[in-house]
């Protein structure tokens, strides 16, 4: 026997029956052990002296432990095929590999030295136990016990629920359970929801602070890769749920402690209230509208979770809560908040962001740049290098445009119409709105509206007695084109032309206009 396989303690109530004068066969009914077992252990207890005596006088156990262990030491281990491999399987163990992880990986990279690898799977797992064995317990593993005041921490955690019915689209689509756990009386909030965005994810903390009614003065969310925090909090920079939940904090009164990723001993408190919600409130109803299952959701939640006798504090959570956490929250905010949502957005080329599925101006000098949109209730802001750039109303339009975000010389052709631009050039003179008239009358199927973009444009770089002039002679000619005023303004064909055509009255002034 390579190894005791019976507790010390059943080998003392062995000597005890022994010495109470009771026969083998009945000590191995008595013990449920085998004749052969009760046979060895009975030999040698015997050479060890401990089988005589009186029965009020036991040994101690460690005596009967040092007998067994003289009399039937540990065997030692026989080399296993797998010792040389065991350096490359304790890396591959340290850098988070699994037992089977590990062993595909060393079956198919040969080692330079050992070859290709020829044990089995049970090898690299007994492997593993032994090297456990060996190295013993560490402090990372040790869970230690965090007692939490009334009011202080409360953990958020999203928990996949299965599919479940979209009334509004008529299709099924995956959700997520949603708790809120206060960690002093174990009291919770739960919701289903479809999706795990950042509008979502803050407006489930304002619903569960007006459901509980206050505010805890810690709140622990989630922070690994598969739930709403994957983005946060990490090391490339502000994030998007970053800002707005940041914002959420400062307005209810609540400090952020986002659990390190991967560790949900963290929060191990909310971890388990998701894992009893799913098996408890959530397992059967699968399949059902959304609004339905919620509904009995809240009930269970009202009536069996938050009444029953919890298993680590053995008191109702609803009872502590009330007897000595609800006084402790901070109260909830006199006025209504309206949540801020930050988005991170890259300014198109036609100088506007996308926010809330339309568009908003921005200065073009930001084209091809990366800004921050702030959307609180009707009012966008952007932001640029943390300095407001920008200020909207949403009035539900697709696209909102300020002229003064446009370039200067370029703002006017975002109008199309044939009235502005015959008004644009009603403001220089009567000439020039007669000749852009004629050019938009002059072709009924081809549009004129760029021939007369460029005009206008044209004639506002130069003084109004010299565009008139132009614009003049044009039409006089019977050409309105843009080439054709090009031409007469550049060539300074207006120049000592008077409104008949003949001679200016004043050609000195119109040489200084010129």
């Amino acid at each position: 026997m390579a190894r005791p396989r019976v507790e010390v303690i059943r080998l003392r109530e062995l000597v005890r029956l022994h010495r109470s004068g009771a026969s083998a066969r009945e000590v191995v009914r008595m013990l449920r052990m085998g004749p052969n077992t009760e046979r060895a252990y009975r030999g040698l207890l015997a050479t060890a002296g401990l089988l005589s005596g009186e029965v009020g006088n036991l040994p101690a156990l460690n005596e009967i432990a040092t007998a067994v262990r003289t009399a039937m030491p540990v065997a030692t281990p026989q080399p296993s095929p797998v010792d040389p491999w065991r350096p490359r399987i304790e890396e591959l163990m340290d850098k988070g590999l699994s037992a089977r992880a590990t062993f595909d990986r060393i079956r198919v990279e040969p080692d330079p030295k050992l070859g290709v690898f020829g044990g089995s799977y049970s090898a690299v797992k007994r492997a593993r136990l032994r090297t456990k064995r060996e190295r013993g317990v560490c402090e990372e593993v040790v869970v230690v016990p965090v007692p939490t005041s009334p009011g202080l921490e409360a953990q958020v955690d999203f928990g996949y629920a299965g599919r479940f019915y979209d009334p509004a689209t008529g299709v099924m689509r995956r959700a997520w359970i949603f708790v809120f756990l206060l960690c002093h009386s174990r009291l919770q909030f739960v919701k289903l929801v479809f999706d795990q965005r950042v509008e979502t994810w803050l407006s489930l903390h304002e619903q569960a602070f007006r459901a509980i009614g206050g505010v805890p003065a810690v709140v622990l969310p989630d922070n690994t890769r598969r739930a709403v925090l994957r983005a946060a909090f990490g090391i490339s920079g502000p994030t998007e749920l970053e800002r707005s939940y940041r914002e959420l904090a400062q307005r209810w009164g609540f400090m952020v402690d986002p659990a390190p990723p991967g560790d949900p001993r963290k929060r191990g408190k909310v971890e388990a209230s998701v894992k009893y919600a799913l098996a408890s409130g959530v397992k059967g109803r699968e399949g059902s509208p959304i609004d339905q299952a919620d509904a009995a959701l809240q009930v269970w939640n009202r009536e069996v979770a938050n009444k029953r006798v919890h298993g680590s504090t053995g008191l109702r959570p609803i009872d502590v809560f009330e007897a000595e956490e609800r006084a402790a929250l901070r109260p909830l905010p006199a006025t209504p908040i309206e949540v801020a949502i930050w988005k991170r957005a890259r300014v198109h080329p036609d100088c506007h962001v996308t926010s809330r599925g339309r568009l908003f101006s921005v200065p073009w000098q930001l084209v091809h740049d990366t800004v921050w949109v702030r959307v609180c209730g009707s009012s966008v802001e952007v932001f640029h290098c943390d300095r407001r750039v920008a200020v909207h109303e949403d009035r539900g339009l697709r696209c909102t445009t300020l002229e003064e975000h446009l370039p200067e010389d370029r703002r006017e052709l975002r109008h199309r119409g044939q009235v502005f631009w015959e008004a644009r050039a009603a403001r220089i003179g009567a000439e020039s709105f007669a000749l852009v008239r004629e050019l938009f009358a002059r072709d009924p199927v081809l549009s004129q509206l760029r021939q007369a973009q460029a005009v206008v444009r044209l004639l506002d770089r130069h003084p109004p007695e010299r565009a008139e002039a132009a614009c003049r002679l044009a039409r006089r000619r019977g050409d309105c084109s843009y080439q054709a005023v090009k031409q007469v303004l550049a060539a300074a064909l207006d120049v000592g032309r008077s409104a008949d055509g003949g001679p200016p009255p004043n050609r000195t002034h119109l040489e200084a206009c010129a």
